[in-house]
């Protein structure tokens, strides 16, 4: 499977997604604006609550084309972040009291400088999670030692596991990922990650498949736990429900199977206040491949840049100015605040 943008598929011009969200019902009946949500409930503009978390994408390079990514990543995707680009983000961080560096991509272990830049980051201090998507480390026998090495910087690992059963694991990412996935967490779980009595955390993603909402995190969480210790004695800290954003593969495939419509109808009937006020947008800042800023990881694959009177950056990096930022809204925000809310860290509420 080939990348929209290998593809040449008019959604990897994001300004066509952009205008696919926007536009009317065919009955020509509008979705309301997600602004307008806000205001009505006293959260427009959406400003930040301060910055916890520093997320980057390393590179839209991956070892997987996974049908429901945000990122359109895939082995054709050549988008790295460069050594120079790194520098810049290590100076921003030695001037703020920021914990918590989120690294994602593509597969960030891909990037050639993705050791070193852990090594740095470890020095100053700070927490570190890895987007890991776990066949990552059984792709080239450079990568083995991976979970070594996370355990060496106690790294934070997130992996993507749609669900406790091949069949369903599989049809979102591909023949052969969820055997992979559980030899991977083996071994994660056999240097100590996710084990009851370890500080080695090893944390699951869930994202349904299909134009499904997730179910209640707490329920899949003890499910998943279930399932994969009794089954496959694979042992993991939390489960990690995300809602699929109707943006890139996943809007594609929203389009081609007929359900975009009804899609959206239940993110805007789903709308929770209290989802809103609980969005990763406000205590995140999101650096891309190319070192520019975002309010989250989302808004990066629309090129929806954080607004025009903050820098556009890494290099004009301005802690303050970035924290006093109006956030950038559009339609797709709907996917963080339907329900329980949507975050990289899971559910909001």
């Amino acid at each position: 499977m080939q990348s929209l943008k290998k593809q040449h598929h008019e959604l990897s011009d994001t300004l066509i997604q952009l205008k696919v969200l926007n536009k009317p019902h065919e009955s020509g009946e509008q979705f309301p604006k997600f602004e307008e949500k806000l205001h009505k409930i006293g959260l427009y503009p959406l400003h930040p609550t301060g910055i916890e978390i520093f997320q980057m994408n390393l590179g839209k390079m991956c070892n997987q084309t996974c049908k429901h990514c945000h990122v359109d990543a895939g082995p054709d995707r050549k988008e790295i972040m460069t050594r120079e680009t790194m520098e810049q983000c290590l100076e921003a961080l030695s001037h703020t009291n920021i914990q918590t560096v989120d690294l994602t991509g593509g597969a960030p272990e891909m990037n050639p400088h993705f050791r070193w830049f852990v090594e740095e980051v470890s020095k100053l201090g700070k927490h570190i999670m890895v987007r890991c998507n776990l066949t990552i480390i059984l792709a080239n026998p450079k990568y083995h030692d991976l979970p070594e090495f996370y355990k060496q910087h106690k790294v934070e690992v997130v992996s993507s596991l749609p669900h406790f059963s091949a069949i369903r694991t599989d049809a979102q990412r591909g023949k052969g990922v969820f055997e992979k996935s559980i030899e991977a967490l083996h071994m994660l779980n056999h240097v100590g990650y996710g084990k009851p009595d370890s500080d080695l955390a090893l944390n699951l993603v869930y994202n349904p498949t299909g134009a499904l909402l997730p179910g209640p995190q707490q329920g899949l969480e003890k499910e998943f736990k279930q399932k994969l210790k009794s089954t496959y004695n694979v042992d993991f800290n939390q489960l990690y429900v995300i809602t699929n954003m109707p943006i890139s593969r996943f809007l594609d495939y929203l389009i081609q199977s007929g359900n975009y419509e009804a899609y959206m109808d239940k993110l805007v009937n789903a709308f929770n206040p209290s989802a809103a006020k609980g969005v990763m947008c406000r205590n995140t800042v999101s650096i891309g491949w190319d070192g520019y800023l975002y309010d989250c990881d989302f808004n990066q694959m629309l090129d929806l840049n954080v607004e025009g009177s903050v820098p556009q950056h890494i290099r004009d990096f301005d802690f303050g100015s970035l924290n006093q930022r109006k956030i950038v809204l559009n339609q797709h925000c709907y996917g963080c605040t339907a329900g329980a809310g949507s975050s990289c860290g899971g559910v909001t509420v």
